[in-house]
């Protein structure tokens, strides 16, 4: 695919998604609510001491970064690949002169760019009123756009293959459901992952939901150590060679067990 087409696709996902950008803000506000519910309370849980080493102004910090890390990994786009499969309009993309995952990426971009518009002034005006506690580095921040990127990847590529399994079944839309919780639990969001009770901590630390959400967020905050960042890497790397394998091993064997008619 070269880089001039990859830009127009962009551009025509980005202009149709901009017709209905109401109702993506609102989409994206009600991201927003769970987040922001577990920042009051741990907020408040904290109050003027700490809790297992975290201020309040941290768990402000964490939360805010967190809900922009969260929107940007976030895939909305692999959760209709297995309802085209399923309804036979995939076979559009089969058409296209690139292969259809990058469809789904380009919707990915376009859906950052609108989502941000509105994710990034709102926790803008929340650092304003709730005053988040964040000393980070430069090298913090280099490392923190590493693990994000690869964050994104590791998120789309597992979920996109599980989505291609609507080849062979009807119902991969609970799969990804439960992915969805298992980030919920084990990535960060109820609670930092260093927080979570045993076994759970540990878990969180050998899975790759950790490697999808919290663990760039914990980059950027400087609450990692050398080993644990070189650790955190090495797990986040392997995990996203295995959702590129499971991936390309989905797709390989998927595209020729497909058929459809009308779509």
């Amino acid at each position: 695919m070269n880089v001039r087409a990859g830009w127009m696709l962009v551009r025509r996902t980005w202009s149709s998604w901009m017709q209905s950008r109401s109702f993506f803000f609102l989409l994206a506000f009600g991201w927003l609510i769970g987040p922001l519910i577990y920042l009051f309370v741990w907020a408040t849980a904290a109050g003027q001491g700490a809790v297992d080493g975290w201020t309040r102004g941290e768990f402000v910090a964490y939360y805010l970064v967190l809900i922009n890390v969260n929107q940007i990994t976030y895939s909305q786009t692999y959760w209709t690949v297995g309802m085209m499969i399923q309804m036979g309009s995939f076979s559009r993309l089969l058409l296209y002169p690139m292969a259809p995952v990058f469809d789904a990426i380009a919707s990915e971009i376009a859906g950052k760019v609108v989502y941000m518009t509105f994710v990034i002034p709102v926790t803008a005006v929340l650092a304003l009123i709730l005053r988040p506690t964040l000393s980070t580095t430069v090298g913090n921040v280099a490392l923190f756009v590493i693990a994000l990127g690869m964050a994104w990847a590791l998120r789309f590529f597992l979920g996109y293959a599980q989505a291609l399994l609507s080849f062979w079944f009807t119902r991969t839309d609970a799969l990804l459901a439960a992915q969805e919780a298992l980030v919920f639990v084990l990535a960060g969001q109820i609670a930092p992952t260093a927080l979570l009770p045993a076994p759970l901590d540990r878990l969180a630390l050998l899975l790759p939901f950790r490697y999808m959400l919290g663990f760039p967020v914990e980059l950027l905050m400087g609450r990692l150590s050398g080993a644990e960042i070189l650790t955190g890497f090495a797990l986040q790397g392997g995990w996203l060679l295995v959702a590129l394998s499971l991936y390309r091993l989905t797709w390989r064997r998927g595209v020729r067990h497909y058929t459809a008619v009308g779509g």
